[in-house]
């Protein structure tokens, strides 16, 4: 065993490893270190290719941050639907250039202006029009991603908190094709705000003016604009666009 009770990779029994009673064996050791510890565990345990997806969301510099200490040249996987707020792209530019990240940017393979002439605004459209834009925008773009660069490990910054959808979210589950780690996944935003004071980090630029949840400008509301926090993304027809419901 290596330092935090974490096992060596040489050790591990990987011909059972994906078994739901050593997955869950692994998410009651993750329960007991805290998020650097599960960063440096997965990071050194877990097989093949690692790889952080990004929103570059409200309070996405804690994983950023965290996970490039450990795995400085890991890739940074930010999925560009062509629709996210001009401070979002500010934001992946000064975070991109503070932490040298290795960012990789996937797109849908029909661009924003191409879609809406086929198909209008689907994100108007009701849930099903969602659907059909947050997979063509969201999700398969996500899934090139992981083929491409070959993935074995997905780490992400979901929190349990974030919303009800997630509040079940494990420290590691695996797909049937990769580990999926999350290693805030039991932080409150307290853990977030010490973290980025410790660390002099910033929160996204739109923070300050209410928007907790960020994603494209045409289904995302700050707090000031609606009654509930799940009004803030999706008109409050839903809550996740597929990339941790569906992948």
């Amino acid at each position: 065993m290596s330092q935090h009770g974490c096992p060596d990779s040489d050790t591990v029994d990987w011909d059972h490893f994906t078994s739901d009673a050593q997955l869950e064996a692994w998410n009651e050791r993750f329960a007991q270190l805290n998020a650097l510890e599960r960063v440096a565990c997965a990071a050194q345990t877990l097989p093949g290719q690692q790889i952080l997806s990004s929103s570059f969301g409200a309070q996405a510099a804690v994983s950023l941050h965290m996970l490039t200490a450990a795995v400085p040249d890991i890739p940074v996987v930010l999925i560009d639907t062509g629709y996210l707020f001009p401070e979002t792209y500010e934001f992946v530019e000064t975070m991109t250039e503070r932490l040298d990240l290795n960012l990789r940017v996937y797109r849908a393979t029909k661009s924003p202006a191409w879609q809406e002439a086929r198909y209008g605004q689907r994100w108007l459209q009701g849930e099903s029009g969602l659907d059909a834009y947050n997979f063509d925008n969201k999700v398969e773009p996500m899934q090139r991603a992981l083929s491409e660069l070959n993935a074995s490990t997905w780490f992400t910054g979901v929190r349990r908190a974030q919303a009800a959808s997630r509040a079940d979210t494990p420290f590691i589950q695996h797909t049937g094709q990769y580990f999926k780690v999350a290693p805030l996944a039991d932080w409150s935003d307290r853990d977030v705000f010490e973290y980025l004071k410790a660390h002099d980090l910033p929160y996204h630029p739109l923070w300050e003016k209410g928007y907790v949840s960020i994603g494209d400008v045409h289904t995302t509301r700050s707090l000031h604009e609606v009654d509930s926090l799940e009004e803030t993304r999706f008109f409050g027809l839903k809550r996740e666009c597929g990339l941790h419901d569906r992948l």
